[in-house]
Order: C-alpha cells, then sequence, then structure tokens
C-alpha cells in the first residue's frame, strides 16, 4: 500500500514527494508575499486561541536548548552585536535613558547595600588600575 502511494518514475507516475513539491511550485507561483503573511496570521491568530501562555514558554524553551546545544559562544556574540547595532540605529537617546532607569529600579528593589559596596570597590579598583597604566604612558 504504501508502495501504491510513492509510485516511482519506472511506471510513469510521480512520487507523493514529487507531486508536492510540483504543487508547491505552481502555488508559489500563483500568490504573492501578502497571501503567505496572511495565512501565516491566520494560523498563528488560531494557534493563540488554542494555546496558553504555558505552551509558548514550552516551545520557547525548547528552541533555546536546542539553539544552544547546535551553537557555540560565537554564535550569541554574532546575534548579540548584530542586535546591538540594529537597535542602537533605531533608538535614540531617550530610549536607553528609560531602560537604564527601569533597569536601575529594578536593580535598587533587588540588591542590598552590600551589592552596591561591592561593585563600587570593583569599579574602583578597575578605575585606579586604568589611572596607573596612564601615568606610566
Amino acid at each position: 500500500m504504501a508502495q501504491d502511494k510513492n509510485k516511482n518514475k519506472n511506471n510513469n507516475n510521480m512520487s507523493v514527494e514529487e507531486a508536492g513539491q510540483k504543487g508547491g511550485e505552481k502555488t508559489a507561483q500563483e500568490h504573492d508575499k501578502e497571501f503567505y503573511q496572511e495565512i501565516g496570521q491566520k494560523g498563528g491568530e488560531k494557534t493563540a486561541q488554542e494555546h496558553d501562555k504555558e505552551f509558548y514558554q514550552d516551545i520557547g524553551q525548547k528552541g533555546g536548548e536546542t539553539t544552544s546545544q547546535e551553537h557555540g559562544k560565537e554564535f550569541y556574540q554574532d546575534i548579540g552585536q548584530k542586535g546591538g547595532e540594529t537597535t542602537s540605529q533605531e533608538k535614540d537617546k531617550e530610549f536607553y535613558q528609560d531602560i537604564g532607569q527601569k533597569g536601575g529600579e529594578t536593580t535598587s528593589q533587588e540588591k542590598d547595600k552590600e551589592f552596591y559596596q561591592e561593585i563600587g570597590e570593583k569599579g574602583g579598583k578597575r578605575s585606579s588600575r586604568g589611572n596607573n597604566s596612564n601615568n606610566n604612558r
């Protein structure tokens, strides 16, 4: 029965795979970008109706795990660099001030006095090392 579905060229019939590819090529010729965007949007809306937040968290986590297994540190550095460059081209000074303020507020709510003392000491040490190397030039 499986052989009936997958006729080969020796019998002058197309295989299911060949027929599918031919049909896909014909559909691609008959429809434009907007057609595919529209059916993609409809599919996304239908999926959103049928699944909850947990579903998306689960597939996001699985995708992230797979990506981390398949790519090394360089991959993440590259996409981080590209994302940073794109963001810097699209956003203005106000954007960075806003996210900096939000980050600072969140950090201040989550961290204690010791945290700030520790990062202050680290920053002071780095700063003094930088001054020493500049003085030696």
